[in-house]
């Protein structure tokens, strides 16, 4: 099984080590970017405030962490100091405690920096939504066929009504229109929360069976399920920490490519979790057509896809990653041609139980 979480390319030059000052919004901002960087190696961050969010951030990370600006700035083996407390201040502390050789980088440039970083977000933000947006389209077909036959049921039980003297037949019948409205009611509620952006809101513990199984219902609209088994070997009270939206969308991404490649004649959907050992793994597998080493070195590049002009933006699996990275996890991706495809994504347990 690949790993193809990191980069495929690592570079052999040491890294650089970075001291980051302030664990507010710049320096929680700055430190999601830094550590993705497979050169940049973050020695610490630090703020006087022992409840920045920056600071909770960065013990996630394993990052050290210190309320004491002056111990980190002194560190040996800092190559790079980036303030972004704006604080008049420390300037002075930087300048009495910095080693030799040690660059710093704060005040205007710091804060071109920030807002290069917010800007990186906010474009992060809008190419998911451009990306789920574009992948509703291709709800069309399911959408239609769901909504139809509650409309049909409706309108049969509205035609007979308009005869019908019998009043506990009345009821019931009214009762059927009641339920087939909820029916209906519930796909619009369903697409209209999926279609939404994104929200910035604090990671929450998320029970992945319960996500799993709303992906899948959302994915239903996107793909044809004809003659595929779906195979759910769900491990109890499995919950991680994160963003609830994101990892709808990362899961109906996986589930919708797993049935497309399998529409060619059917087979096993199989979707499985797992936790130990302050752990929890997610595995999608499909019996489908399976992907040559060619193929499967590229699926999470931006803008790659191997369907026909106008069936694909090439996003989806490149957002997945991008999600998967942030929440501190890994993708490992097992292809065979004319056999199968099993992607595993394994992220950090939430210490708390789920709901």
């Amino acid at each position: 099984m690949r790993d193809l979480t990191d980069s495929a390319v690592v570079s052999t030059l040491a890294p650089t080590k970075v001291a980051i000052l302030g664990a507010g919004r710049g320096g929680t901002a700055l430190l999601d970017l830094l550590y993705r960087i497979p050169s940049i190696e973050i020695i610490g961050i630090a703020d006087r405030d022992s409840q920045a969010p920056g600071l909770q951030r960065a013990r996630d990370l394993k990052i050290p962490v210190t309320e004491q600006a002056e111990e980190l700035i002194a560190n040996h083996g800092v190559n790079l100091i980036m303030d972004v407390t704006g604080d008049p201040q420390m300037e002075r502390v930087i300048h009495l405690h910095r080693r030799p050789g040690a660059d710093v980088l704060s005040g205007t440039a710091s804060r071109v920096l920030w807002e290069l970083v917010r800007h990186e977000a906010n474009l992060q933000a809008e190419l998911f939504h451009a990306e789920k947006l574009a992948g509703i389209g291709h709800f069309a077909a399911g959408i239609a066929h769901d909504i139809n036959n509650p409309l049909q049921l409706i309108l049969g039980l509205a035609e007979n009504l308009v005869d019908e003297t019998d009043i506990k037949t009345v009821h019931e019948q009214a009762m059927e229109i009641v339920e087939a409205v909820k029916r209906t009611s519930a796909i619009s509620r369903d697409l209209t929360q999926y279609a939404r952006k994104t929200s910035a809101r604090d990671d929450v513990v998320v029970w992945l069976n319960g996500i799993l199984d709303e992906a899948l219902k959302i994915a239903r609209y996107a793909a044809s399920f004809h003659d595929i088994t779906v195979v759910k070997q769900y491990e109890a009270g499995v919950d991680v920490k994160g963003n609830p939206d994101e990892l709808l969308h990362v899961f109906v991404n996986l589930i919708t490519n797993a049935v497309h490649a399998m529409d060619q004649g059917g087979g096993t959907l199989t979707m499985t979790t797992r936790a130990g050992g302050g752990a929890t793994s997610v595995s999608i597998a499909d019996t489908g057509c399976g992907m040559p080493p060619e193929v499967l070195s590229r699926i999470f590049e931006p803008f790659f896809t191997t369907k026909g002009p106008g069936k694909g933006t090439g996003l989806g699996l490149y957002n997945v990653k991008t999600i998967v990275n942030k929440m501190i996890g890994k993708i490992a991706v097992d292809s065979r041609v004319d056999e199968g495809t099993t992607i595993t994504i394994t992220l950090p347990s939430s210490e708390e139980a789920p709901p």
